[in-house]
């Protein structure tokens, strides 16, 4: 068993590294995954405006559609998290993924809308609990300093997935209908001994299971891996101090004092944000053919919304480490909230369909800045022993937000309209912005 100075040698090796072509196949490795899950979850969106039609289902039905993924994403990320911190984060990545592509294929056999609603619960399993794997992962790779730009564009791969969705949507469901599309969500259960053969497991972890030995090796690959293509700096003292004191915390140290306001900051903001996300985009396509339009020019219209979501996922990227995640995520959010109340005033008022289009396409690049920064910063605000389960809880409640998101659209949309429900969802971007502002801690270039 190593003692804490050999382990923190061992992290400042890793931190020290300049940023190097390893780092972006890392995060190619794990941006393909985070595509596919994008993928899947923009795909249900797209087939319940198919499945309206081809089964009459009801507003009510559809909601319960919707949400069945949603609470099946609760249930995987509650759990993912502790098993990832006992186990390992590599093994619950390969697991999560198999069960999310091995349900999408019983998707497209289902028989009636039980049999649906059971099967898009198993893909959620599997979709909830990759999500914080992969993000923590993948940060624990990158150099404190380059953290924010690295993990930035992970979520660039989520705009990737959700464009693959609609162009599926567009081109494969009126062609061959909507079952082809879940059979296209079952691919990535061959994308899985990519990671187990490419991607190591995180040296970090393996320090706190007194795995040295093993850790110590992975490192040691990827400097010379690093240093075939960048130069590696020489390891000084002031590396080594600069690492944090490492911690082997309990679960339990989430509600102590020293992370309580963190922890109750990031479940508000993983709820209120992923409520005003769902909100606004699982009904967008049955929303615009309600408004008239055919399924397939409403499926234009949101992958069009959707080009909006990569710009600001590169420029908050590259922003994090300049200016900081704190200041970056409250404007993206209040300004989330500023953009869904005009949308819904516009699509309440019946504006044009340019006009409309426009103002989603402003929602869709301000509402994609917030889970650039969201995704990198929230495993920043735990130690390794802790971290997956910290961002997994978080995003635990975040599926409570997606889950409900649905549900009361479906049900208000009677009562209060179009434009009440928007600014329900623009409320609750905001709500989010006022609670990083007042609770958040800045992260930017701190060391894990």
């Amino acid at each position: 068993m190593a003692n804490e100075q050999e382990v923190r040698t061992i992290i400042a090796r890793l931190d020290r590294l300049p940023l190097a072509p390893l780092h972006y196949r890392f995060l190619g490795i794990n941006g393909c995954a985070w595509a596919f899950d994008a993928f899947d979850v923009g795909l249900v969106t797209f087939v319940v405006t198919a499945l309206v039609a081809a089964w009459q289902l009801t507003p009510a039905q559809v909601g319960i559609v919707l949400s069945s993924g949603m609470f099946g994403m609760l249930v995987g990320a509650f759990f993912s998290g502790p098993l990832a911190d006992r186990f390992g984060r590599k093994a619950v990545f390969q697991w999560t993924m198999l069960i999310f592509s091995l349900a999408s294929l019983l998707c497209a056999v289902a028989w009636d809308f039980t049999s649906l609603v059971v099967f898009r619960f198993l893909v959620g399993v599997g979709l909830g609990g990759e999500t914080p794997v992969v993000t923590s992962l993948l940060g624990e790779f990158v150099p404190s300093r380059d953290r924010g730009k690295v993990q930035g564009l992970l979520n660039c791969f989520w705009a990737v997935g959700w464009l693959s969705a609609a162009a599926i949507a567009f081109f494969v469901i009126p062609a061959v209908g909507w079952r082809w599309a879940f059979v296209a969500g079952a691919l990535p259960a061959f994308y899985v001994w990519v990671v187990r053969r490419h991607l190591p497991e995180s040296p970090r972890w393996l320090l706190l299971q007194g795995r040295y030995a093993e850790a110590q090796a992975i490192v040691e690959d990827i400097e010379q891996r690093v240093g075939k293509t960048t130069p590696v700096p020489p390891l000084t003292e002031e590396d080594i101090a600069r690492i944090p004191e490492i911690k082997n915390e309990p679960v339990s140290a989430l509600f102590s004092p020293a992370y309580l306001k963190r922890t109750i900051m990031l479940w508000v903001l993983w709820f209120l944000g992923m409520f005003g996300y769902y909100g606004l985009f699982a009904w967008m396509p049955t929303l615009l053919v309600k408004a008239g339009h055919s399924m397939v020019r409403s499926y234009l219209y949101v992958f069009i919304m959707q080009l909006a979501y990569l710009p600001n996922q590169v420029l908050s990227a590259y922003l994090m480490d300049k200016i900081g995640r704190k200041k970056l995520l409250v404007f993206n959010l209040v300004m989330s909230g500023v953009s869904a109340i005009i949308l819904g005033w516009a699509m309440g008022h019946n504006l044009s369909t340019v006009e409309v289009v426009l103002l989603g396409v402003m929602t869709s690049f301000f509402v994609s800045g917030i889970w650039g920064i969201t995704y990198t910063y929230t495993p920043e605000l735990y130690p390794t022993s802790i971290r997956v389960t910290g961002t997994a809880w978080a995003a635990t409640c975040s599926r409570v937000g997606s889950m409900l998101a649905p549900l009361i659209v479906g049900y208000s949309l009677a009562s209060i309209g179009i434009t009440g429900v928007y600014a329900v969802i623009a409320g609750a971007f905001v709500l989010a912005g006022l609670v990083v502002a007042l609770l958040g801690v800045e992260t930017r270039a701190k060391g894990l």
